[in-house]
Formats: structure tokens, C-alpha cells, sequence
């Protein structure tokens, strides 16, 4: 059985190298199956879990968006940060989320809903495979 050679890459250098028999991403026109001998493709990912299948196993990955580059036997990800479940600060995730919560709860005008809401996705996605 073939697989795909997977890398996940971030600016301070790669996340994950391995082999895998499928990759499961959020794609921002939803989620999207590779399988080895895909189409090319790119395409700009969502925050959220990457799920990394092999032999019944499956790792999963937490980024922060970014894009998603298929060949027909490799498929790289380009995020901005991403995490794997044991690198991640669960103390850490946890005040980010009650973080981005009280400023959505704040009605004045200084706050940044946008980043404030992109803020509290990051921290549920991982926490999410955290406590996975």
C-alpha cells in the first residue's frame, strides 16, 4: 500500500515528518480527504485539527490556519503555528481561552472581536486534542 510523505512546517521550522496512509484537513470550503495519488492541489486551511491516519492510528496535529500544498505522494502544510498533542501547555491553553472569552464579553468599543474570536479558536482546538 502506498502513502503519503506528510510535513508540517511552521516559520520556526518542521512540526512533523513522517509517512502516512491518509491526511484529514479544514480546508475553507470544508473538510477535505488525501489519500496517495491525489490531485494536485493547494489550498488555504482553517484553524483547526489535522488528522493524520496510519495503520489504524490516527495523530492529530493543531494549527492556526495557513495552506496545504498536494502532490500525488506528498502533502505539506504551511501553518503559522501548530502543535502536536504533547507540546501543548494546557495551563497555558486554558487562561488563553478565558482570555479571549472576557474580551468577547467586553461591549466597549477598544476591543478586537475578530482577533478575539480567532484567539478563542486557537485555544479550543488545543485543547481539544490536549485532552484527546
Amino acid at each position: 500500500m502506498s502513502t503519503l510523505e506528510v510535513s508540517v512546517v511552521t516559520p520556526e521550522g518542521p512540526i512533523l515528518e513522517d509517512s502516512f496512509d491518509m491526511v484529514v484537513c479544514k480546508a475553507e470550503t470544508g473538510e477535505i480527504g488525501i489519500l496517495p495519488k491525489h490531485i494536485p492541489l493547494v489550498s488555504p486551511l482553517q484553524i483547526s485539527i489535522v488528522r493524520l491516519k496510519k495503520a489504524g492510528d490516527t495523530k492529530q496535529v493543531t494549527i492556526s490556519g495557513g495552506f496545504m500544498e498536494v502532490q500525488p505522494d506528498k502533502v505539506t502544510i504551511l501553518a503559522q503555528s501548530a502543535e502536536t498533542a504533547d507540546h501543548i501547555d494546557v495551563l497555558r491553553a486554558k487562561q488563553a481561552k478565558e482570555r479571549a472569552e472576557k474580551r468577547l464579553q467586553d461591549k466597549s468599543d477598544t476591543v478586537d472581536r475578530y482577533r478575539a474570536e480567532l484567539a478563542l479558536k486557537r485555544a479550543i482546538n488545543r485543547l481539544e486534542i490536549a485532552n484527546s
